[in-house]
């Protein structure tokens, strides 16, 4: 009761406010059009249109979405007004209008005329994006104006967007929930095997245009993801002539970073290359400290602490080339190459106390990690832009190979009280795993105008994986003085994933304020596994599994525009998300044998429904966005820790479904421009879970409130120098077993303009009182565990990077490279 009555509050409050600011506004004329370039019909996003009084005094201003629509409503006053539409590289446009009493004035379609003297070395471009971009289905946020991440990795520039957490081992969530699907260019990435947390690792941040967050995405988009879409849009290069950069940073714990890219483009070609090199140390400290609550326990209380140095060394390289055969008609060749090692090094020292708290063994450890490996892949896209307007068909094809060896050895011994060799076997292990990925992706999408009011996009997508993890596993013979083989630890474990969708989405504008779209996405899902070992006696043995099932994935949006720069939006999205290799793996994670890890071959994948209500406020200084929203899980996978009979004092590991995950939310979003040159975006996100438990596990149902919060200020300081700081906080979040611990920290940059803004020098600093770590509370009846992990202070760099080349742009649609389509529209369209 008390889980419902929460959250009606927060429906109640959501009301209030909304009511509120609807009692303010007045009856008012609403003026809209279209930005597009002048030759090639291209859509210019983010272009600038002001609202000029006839005496040329500001009235209001704002910026073409991602489909190059804008929208000025609550203009309440008549007369004669001016509109200035500019864009950089591009003439700017004045007209001259009437406003009377009409409800809505239409200025069709505005095209601007490109500058031919727009070159770098003669044109100083001084106007700069927004941080964020608001919308009611999903956030843009532009990576250039991050300062907190200059010279990082896309793991460091996730962790400065509103929305979005980023853990100490890279693991992105989004609105606090994990298992968010993250897109490269609007596509699932097959390079390096498709590893998510490998990929943003090697990605730099200054090869980043922007990230969008769509929490709610429509059938048309990939169905996988619990929390919606994480979608990174790389830079891309529209100018004709050749074109580079370089850039390059250095900073603490020998942490060093090399990226320059060189594109060479003309009316018929385009080639690009990028290569990075970065190559640095991390160091990390943790604890884990349990109690076991059973009276008989031998070892009623264990404590742990860990050291970790990690050195890191990493080349990637990219080359593409695009052939414009008319300026409807493209294909682009491109690919990727990876190849990066690491060395590890962790010590562990060990507690184990009785009953009566008096320390009955210790055990001082070390495990050498040695990890070197490639990943590679190649892409294929084809597009094609029909006569008729809006009219669009675009392919693709891609192929990502991973390859990765991993040796480790762990050397462990115990000793009682006394200082002498403990009746605890030690260990001295020695494990070498080979891992091989492969993924394949084929996809097509289609779109079809049937007039400037609706339209239809269809598409077929299907996606292979293959997955081999090998293991051998040798432990010491003391008297012998070798190795001998382990066959209960070695073993080959072999996975197949195949997902075979199509879908179908109609938008319908039925009026300039109403707007509705509604899709549904069938898919096929097969995932084979083979389990495989040889005992002592040369017997072979093995345990295939085998999941297919067919799903329905439907999706409607509703989406009211009201008066005084009030906009509405209901939806409704089924969604999946099927468990990782990681948490199938039978296979048991022993570099601890006291907290042990294993994987479960019968996970189900999760089914989600998500509900959302979005509402958006325009005010001239101040933008809003607010998001009621409700989520059920079904088939929660959740790792869930009980006590190891087989191992005194240890705990194991394993995945499991449980029943259902309920959460209700409410995220608030605005950004507001203070004073020239100085805006503050703020994130808060208040939600409630309820965990429906499972006896068979021992689980009891759960439930909390929870919260978190980031807020990002950025100030121009000169017309050179400019500063931005960055705060995060989570609150402490509920899990099925017992709760994560909060988390806090904040970043901050500075940059600096040289070389008539041809290059800029910037220092930033991760994690500025060095507040960031991550824990949590496991409760589950037999034992209370505690574990904490933290970097070993701040992380800071400083950077350098330069710009050369020309400044035409020729702005060739983006959905050229986007067979997602990840632009502005209804729904997620933007009507």
């Amino acid at each position: 009761m008390r889980f419902y009555s929460q959250f009606l509050a927060l429906i109640l409050v959501f009301i209030a406010l909304t009511t509120q600011v609807f009692a303010q506004t007045t009856v008012s004329v609403q003026i809209k059009g279209k930005v597009v370039d002048a030759k090639s019909s291209a859509i210019l996003d983010f272009a600038t249109i002001k609202l000029l009084k006839a005496n040329n005094t500001p009235y209001k201003a704002t910026q073409s979405n991602l489909e190059g629509n804008f929208t000025f409503n609550d203009v309440n006053e008549t007369g004669n007004f001016k509109i200035s539409v500019s864009f950089v590289g591009y003439n700017t446009l004045n007209r001259t209008i009437t406003i009377t009493n009409q409800k809505v004035i239409d200025l069709g379609i505005l095209k601007l005329n490109k500058n031919a003297d727009a070159v770098l070395n003669e044109v100083v471009v001084t106007g700069k994006k927004d941080v964020i971009q608001l919308g009611i289905d999903r956030k843009v946020f532009n990576a250039d104006q991050s300062l907190a991440s200059q010279g990082g990795t896309a793991t460091d520039l996730l962790a400065t967007v509103p929305s979005v957490q980023v853990d100490l081992d890279g693991n992105v969530s989004l609105r606090g929930t994990n298992n968010v699907r993250i897109l490269i260019d609007g596509k699932p990435s097959t390079f390096g095997g498709g590893d998510v947390n490998a990929i943003l690792q090697s990605l730099p941040a200054n090869a980043i245009d922007k990230v969008e967050l769509i929490t709610n995405p429509s059938s048309k988009y990939d169905v996988e993801g619990q929390s919606g879409i994480i979608n990174i849009v790389l830079k891309k290069n529209q100018r004709l002539g050749v074109n580079g950069n370089v850039n390059t940073s250095a900073g603490r714990l020998n942490n060093y970073n090399f990226n320059t890219g060189l594109n060479f483009r003309n009316e018929k070609w385009n080639f690009s290359g990028n290569y990075s090199l970065r190559s640095g140390d991390r160091i990390g400290l943790g604890s884990n400290n349990t109690r076991f609550l059973g009276t008989n326990n031998l070892s009623a209380f264990t404590t742990a602490n860990q050291n970790t140095l990690r050195s890191d060394l990493t080349n990637t390289l990219k080359l593409g080339v695009e052939r414009y055969f008319t300026p409807k008609t493209s294909l682009a060749i491109s690919g990727n190459l990876n190849i990066g090692n690491e060395d590890a090094r962790e010590t562990l020292n060990q507690f184990f106390f009785d009953n009566n708290g008096d320390l009955q063994d210790r055990g001082p450890g070390e495990n050498i990690n040695t990890e070197d490996g490639y990943g590679y892949d190649l892409n294929l896209d084809f597009f094609h832009k029909f006569k008729n307007p809006g009219e669009e068909l675009s392919t693709n094809f891609s192929f990502g190979k991973s390859n990765e060896n991993d040796f480790e050895n762990i050397v462990q011994q115990f000793f009682n009280n006394q200082g002498q060799l403990s009746d605890r076997l030690g260990v001295n292990r020695r494990n070498d795993v080979a891992q091989d990925n492969r993924n394949f992706n084929i996809q097509l999408d289609y779109i079809k105008p049937f007039s400037k009011t609706s339209k239809l996009e269809a598409g077929y997508r299907t996606t292979l994986r293959y997955s081999d993890e090998d293991q051998v596993s040798d432990t010491l013979v003391a008297n012998f003085n070798s190795y001998n083989r382990d066959y209960d630890l070695t073993s080959l474990f072999e996975m197949e994933e195949f997902v075979h969708a199509v879908y179908s989405n109609y938008q319908k504008q039925f009026t300039d304020n109403f707007g509705a779209q509604i899709g549904l996405r069938a898919e096929q899902a097969y995932l084979n596994t083979n389990f495989s070992r040889t005992d002592i006696n040369g017997t072979p043995s093995s345990a295939p599994g085998r999941l297919d099932y067919f799903r329905l994935y439907p999706s409607i949006f509703l989406t009211q525009k009201l008066k005084g720069n009030n906009q509405l939006q209901l939806s409704y999205s089924r969604r999946v998300n099927r468990p990782r290799g990681w948490q199938i793996n039978p296979f048991p994670d022993v570099a601890d044998r006291y907290n042990i890890r294993i994987g479960n071959p019968n996970l189900r994948p999760e089914d989600i429904h998500s509900f959302e209500f979005g509402y958006a406020k325009f005010w001239k200084s101040v933008t809003l966005t607010s998001s009621l929203y409700y989520r059920q899980v079904n088939d929660v996978v959740q790792s869930i820790r009980q006590q190891n009979p087989d191992q005194n004092g240890g705990t194991i590991s394993r995945w499991f479904n449980i029943a259902r995950n309920q959460s209700f939310g409410l995220e608030l979003i605005s950004r507001a421009d203070i004073a020239k040159g100085f805006n503050i975006t703020g994130n808060l996100n208040f939600f409630q879970t309820y965990f429906t438990g499972d006896a068979s596990l021992g689980i009891n149902d759960n439930d909390g409130f929870n919260w978190n919060g980031n807020l990002t200020s950025q100030m121009t300081i000169t017309k050179n120098l400019s500063a931005q700081a960055n705060l995060f906080y989570m609150a402490p979040r509920v899990m099925s077993q017992g709760r994560m611990k909060e988390m806090v920290a904040m970043d901050a940059g500075i940059r600096y303009d040289v070389l008539n803004k041809k290059g800029s020098i910037g220092f930033n600093m991760q994690d500025v009182f060095n507040s960031r770590r991550f824990g949590m509370l496991t409760d589950n009846g037999q034992f209370i565990q505690e574990f904490e992990r933290r970097r070993q202070g701040q992380m800071y760099n400083l950077s350098f990077s330069y710009r050369f080349g020309k400044m035409e742009n020729n702005n060739q649609r983006r959905s050229n490279k986007r067979p997602e389509n990840t632009g502005g529209g209804m729904g997620e369209e933007g009507f």
